[in-house]
């Protein structure tokens, strides 16, 4: 059970990054001479992050025989 307490706080922590830098990206965006190397950089990291949440997601969802 603690294990599962675990992932869903872990879950809770990534989603807010991942949000979080959904934002800056989109500030940044709107920026003049914004940095493009910054944005793909954070862009990167998003990406990592949405791998990691669906992993956990996966973890928690129990294996359904068929």
């Amino acid at each position: 059970m603690a294990d599962i307490q675990q992932l869903l706080s872990k879950l809770k922590e990534l989603r807010a990054e991942h949000r979080t830098l959904d934002e800056k990206i989109a500030g940044l965006h709107g920026e003049q001479g914004s940095d493009l190397l910054q944005i793909q950089r954070l862009k990167k990291r998003k990406l990592q992050l949405k791998d990691d949440i669906a992993r956990i997601e996966s973890e928690l969802l129990p294996d359904i025989i068929a």
